[in-house]
This record gives C-alpha cells, sequence and structure tokens, in this order.
C-alpha cells in the first residue's frame, strides 16, 4: 500500500446493533483475512474488554490493544490508537455492545459510536437478519441517521438463511442508501465457547483458537467485499488536528555514575492460562519506567524469576485453575515470602484472589487474612475511585477510573487500609493495602496515570 501519513492510518470500526450480531467473528475474521493477504494490520477493541483482544492478536499477529474513553479519557483515544497503529497498513476497531451504548448514565462517552467519531474512522454495522427481512431497511436507516456525526460506511448481514432471504434483504437495503459490504451465512466452525465472563480465552485453547480463527477468516473472506473494505478504511481521512502517538512515560535522563550504577530492579508479571487479563500498556510503562519486565506462569513455574523486585498479578481466571493453583504450594509460599518481604506487589481482581488466604476453600498464598468464593452475582461495570491509602502504586488521594468484572466475592471486602475508596456509582471502600501489597478488584488502565507504573518501579527499586 502507498505511504501515507501516520495520522492518516487506514482504519473502520465494526459495530452492531446490539451484543450478540457477530461484532468479534466479523472483525477477527476481517483481520486475519486481511493479514493473510499480506497486510500489516493493527487490531483494536472498543472498551476495557481483555479477552477478545486476545483473539484480534491471534488473528494479526500484533498485540491487542483497548481503546476505552472512560478508562482512559478522550483526550487518550487517538494517541492510543496511534501508538497501536505505527507501521500498520490498516487498522480495525471492534466495537462494544451496541453502537450507541456507553458508560451507563454518561451519555455517549465511551460508547462504540463515541469512539468512532474520536477517531473519524467509518463504521461497519453488522446485523443479524436471521429473523427479519424488509425491517432490516428501517433498522440500518435508524442507526446511520440517529448521529450525523456517526458515518454508517456499510453493512454485513450476518446469519442470512438462504439465496431468496439475501435477495430480500439486499433489496430492501436497497432503499436505505447503505451499501451491503458482505453477507454471512450461518457457520458452526466459528462459534467460540463462552463461560461465567464471556468468551474463552485464547491462551486456554490452543490449536482450537487457531482453527476457530482460521474458520472466521474463511467466513469473511468468502462473504464480504475486502477490496470495498479497505477501500472505505482508506477514506477515514487524517485524525484530528494534533493527535500524535501516545508513549510510554520515558525514562529518567539522570543517569548515575558508572560506579554505583545497578541493575534495573526486575519485576515479575503473572501471565499464562490463569492471569491472561492485562493491557499491553502496563508492560510497556513498566519497561520506560526503567524495570526489567519478565513473565512468569504460576500454573507451571514453581519459583518466582531470579531476583525479583516486585510482582505483577493481573485479571483472568483463578477460579477456573484454582486446584492447580493450589497444588503449586513453592510457588504460593515464595510469593507469600516476597509480599511479606515489603516488595511491591500490585493485585487485580484475579491476583486479588490468589493472594488471598483461599479460594473456593482451597488454599492460596495466604498474603491477605480474606477468603475469596464463587458468586450466582455477576459484578460488572465501570467504576470512579479514589486511592484511600498510600501505597506502591500512588498516594492517598490519587483519582483513577477503572471497571470491576468477576463472578466472586471476597470476605472481607476491604482490608484496615482499603485501597480504593468508589465515588461512583455508589459509595463504598474496598481493596487492601498491606506494606507493599496493593490488592483490588478494580482493574485500572495505567496509561491514564503514567505515575502508577513509576512510583511502583521507584519502590522496586527502593524495597
Amino acid at each position: 500500500m502507498t505511504s501515507l501519513p501516520a495520522d492518516s492510518v487506514p482504519r473502520l470500526v465494526v459495530a452492531a446493533p446490539s451484543s450478540g450480531s457477530g461484532k468479534t467473528t466479523v472483525a477477527t475474521g476481517l483481520m486475519a483475512a486481511l493479514a493473510a493477504r499480506g497486510l500489516a494490520v493493527s487490531p483494536h477493541k472498543v472498551g476495557p474488554d481483555y479477552i477478545d483482544p486476545g483473539y484480534h492478536a491471534l488473528a494479526t499477529g500484533r498485540v491487542g490493544r483497548n481503546l476505552d474513553a472512560y478508562l482512559c479519557g478522550a483526550e487518550l483515544v487517538a494517541p492510543l490508537f496511534l501508538h497501536g497503529a505505527r507501521g500498520c497498513d490498516v487498522a480495525v476497531v471492534e466495537g462494544v455492545m451496541g453502537l450507541y451504548d456507553g458508560a451507563a448514565g454518561e451519555g455517549e462517552l465511551a460508547s462504540t459510536a463515541h469512539v468512532a467519531k474520536l477517531l473519524r474512522a467509518p463504521v461497519v454495522l453488522v446485523v443479524d437478519a436471521s429473523s427479519q427481512s424488509r425491517s432490516v431497511a428501517a433498522l440500518v436507516h435508524g442507526f446511520a441517521s440517529w448521529d450525523p456525526k456517526v458515518r454508517v460506511g456499510g453493512v454485513i448481514l450476518n446469519k442470512v438463511g438462504s439465496d431468496r432471504h439475501e435477495a430480500l434483504l439486499r433489496e430492501a437495503l436497497d432503499a436505505a442508501g447503505v451499501p451491503v459490504l458482505g453477507v454471512l451465512r450461518r457457520a458452526a466452525p466459528v462459534e467460540t465457547p463462552s463461560r461465567h465472563l464471556g468468551l474463552v480465552p485464547v491462551a486456554e485453547r490452543g490449536p482450537e483458537a487457531v482453527d476457530a480463527v482460521a474458520a472466521m477468516a474463511a467466513l469473511v473472506s468468502d462473504g464480504c467485499d475486502l477490496e470495498a473494505l479497505v477501500a472505505l478504511a482508506r477514506a477515514a481521512g487524517p485524525l484530528p488536528g494534533g493527535s500524535a502517538p501516545w508513549t510510554p512515560a520515558p525514562v529518567p535522563t539522570h543517569r548515575p555514575t558508572r560506579s554505583v550504577e545497578k541493575s534495573p530492579p526486575r519485576v515479575a508479571v503473572a501471565g499464562g492460562p490463569a492471569f491472561t487479563f492485562s493491557y499491553a500498556e502496563h508492560t510497556e510503562l513498566l519497561a520506560a519506567a526503567g524495570a526489567e519486565v519478565v513473565t512468569f506462569d504460576p500454573l507451571r513455574d514453581e519459583e518466582l524469576p531470579e531476583g525479583t523486585a516486585g510482582l505483577v498479578v493481573g485479571g483472568g481466571f483463578p477460579e477456573v485453575y484454582a486446584s492447580e493453583l493450589s497444588a503449586n504450594e513453592p510457588l504460593r509460599e515464595a510469593v507469600a515470602e516476597l509480599a511479606l518481604s515489603g516488595a511491591p506487589v500490585a493485585a487485580e481482581c484475579a491476583g486479588l484472589l490468589y493472594l488471598c488466604r483461599e479460594l473456593d476453600g482451597l488454599p492460596m498464598c495466604g498474603v491477605l487474612d480474606a477468603c475469596a468464593r464463587m458468586a450466582e452475582r455477576l459484578t460488572l461495570g465501570y467504576r470512579d475511585a479514589v486511592a484511600v491509602s498510600d501505597s506502591a502504586l500512588a498516594v492517598a488521594g490519587t483519582r483513577m477510573r477503572g471497571h470491576e468484572f468477576h463472578r466472586t466475592v471476597v470476605e472481607p471486602t476491604a482490608g484496615a487500609a482499603p485501597a480504593w475508596g468508589m465515588r461512583a456509582p455508589e459509595r463504598r471502600v474496598e481493596g487492601f493495602v498491606e506494606r507493599g501489597v496493593h490488592a483490588s478488584y478494580l482493574h485500572t488502565h495505567w496509561a491514564s496515570e503514567p505515575g502508577v507504573a513509576r512510583r511502583f518501579v521507584e519502590r522496586c527499586r527502593t524495597s
């Protein structure tokens, strides 16, 4: 493709009238189909979800990145997009929920439509046509005309039953003035298994995930006009004036003299199938702050990486792997020993459960005097929070936005020194700050507050 200015990356947003319409199938399949044609594809996901970006990464060979106007602020959406899309031929952005669904009670904030406008990106609307024919024109017309600043550049009809059904849909959409860019038949091979928190992550499926992405790519290649989709992406034009790629916080320019220079502190980051929830920018920020970031797998590794000075245990599914995590007693003891030494430990959601005394009756690390268990109720939503206690991550009073996404409970919900005070949607305290440990259910995006990573690494140097 012809080289374009950095702020004119060809791009489009894959959206839908509602969840369950087929956005992930189409977006992932489109990414994989374009990558198979030799294009460098930049994958993105609107909202806080961690699982879809894993499928995007498998489809493109690049890190899947999130664009969340609530977590990071609207002003960071374009810079974070440009950071991820650097050097790419085209970018595909998968939306979240329905096109106009955003943060509850916040209008359009963090909706797919909001992000599309911030990126000045055309929208491709994926419509589940399985139970309609002529009515599809009214639905598409409504979505295309609701907000004049949102450009719906085409429609992909999903779950079409037959040639006759397709003809009726196309005839109806001719009158709506929105081109049909693809027609997909019902296809079982592209279905991805789900459980209590959504799709099963790529890291847990192995070859099955590879096969599923290949099936999505074949479905999209066969049923969509790829040339027209790329042409639509190339018509996006430049991003809003002044947009520049986001970069991790730079390493301080002051360097100690060689005689006293020390090795960078080693930060161990939990990975593997049990801990798959992480934003790529977190490790980039840690590295930029001067840390050596090393990944380990709590399911398999019996020791922390040698020389670990700090520990980050993010989100995932420890409840699914509770038996295996509990059986790895040497690592549990190593984590407890590190925490008791006062070393910085940052734990989010799954990490919080792992640090508890037990999970569903099985022994965990015992760093926190708390017990975790599965619950009937799903806890899900954005949160406006403020740090209650000074910690390895933030000074008291630091305000951050985050999200919760879990079907477990921890008792008690907070320690003597809570991690966060929730300002909205309800006022409460939550989490634990003990010694160097900061453990909480709240997922945050550190790009919104780079000082978090710098403070954590500095504590690793001095603890």
